[in-house]
């Protein structure tokens, strides 16, 4: 475990840079958002990181309160990471991070790696204020559905939703872009048919009406 980096300032903002300032560990957070998560499955979701720096940070959020690793019982008998209460409470900072970082997108660039569930932050941000509810979202690059309003568990995860979902989305990636980019409301992409909404739970009737 690498000894803790520090700005040595008396500041917040200092203070919460010295725990989550190295690189790579908010997108670990975000893919923690997802519940629970092996090593081999984080390592797969975030291209580019060498297997020693993961585990590095990793330990690092362990020591710092971040994260927790546990083995999940038999048949699967795997060590799994996930967040503490103090690791779910990052979200908002990631959610803020993604809506400064609208502008910054701009067109995808041939190096760049995606994953469909990259998507699940900005349409939780465009969900904000909706009845709570689990959305399932269909996209060209794969599927996975959202919990609007969870505060305790995972707030999103790959995959089709387990169960019935209260809305479900199909989505092109054209149309996710822009809604990732902040330059079309989900509102008024439904409302212009870029994205169909089935279910007859409350939150579709909300996405349908508008």
């Amino acid at each position: 475990m690498s000894p803790r980096r520090s700005y040595d300032q008396y500041c917040s903002a200092a203070r919460a840079l010295d725990v989550v300032g190295d690189r790579w560990t908010l997108l670990i957070v975000r893919e923690l958002l997802a519940g629970p998560r092996r090593y081999t499955d984080l390592h797969a979701d975030l291209p580019g990181v060498s297997t020693d720096v993961l585990a590095s940070r990793l330990k690092d959020m362990e020591r710092d309160g971040l994260a927790g690793r546990r083995r999940l019982p038999p048949p699967g008998a795997a060590y799994v990471y996930e967040l503490t209460g103090r690791g779910r409470e990052l979200l908002p900072v990631l959610q803020a991070l993604g809506a400064w970082g609208q502008a910054e997108l701009g067109e995808r660039r041939p190096t760049d790696a995606v994953r469909a569930h990259w998507f699940a932050l900005p349409l939780l941000r465009a969900l904000e204020g909706m009845e709570a509810g689990i959305v399932e979202v269909r996209l060209e690059e794969g599927d996975f559905h959202l919990r609007v309003g969870a505060e305790e568990e995972a707030v999103y995860g790959d995959g089709r939703a387990p169960g019935e979902p209260d809305a479900r989305l199909t989505v092109d990636g054209e149309t996710c872009t822009a809604l990732a980019r902040g330059e079309v409301r989900l509102l008024d992409a439904v409302r212009d048919g870029r994205i169909a909404v089935d279910g007859d739970g409350i939150l579709a009737k909300a996405l349908r009406e508008g």
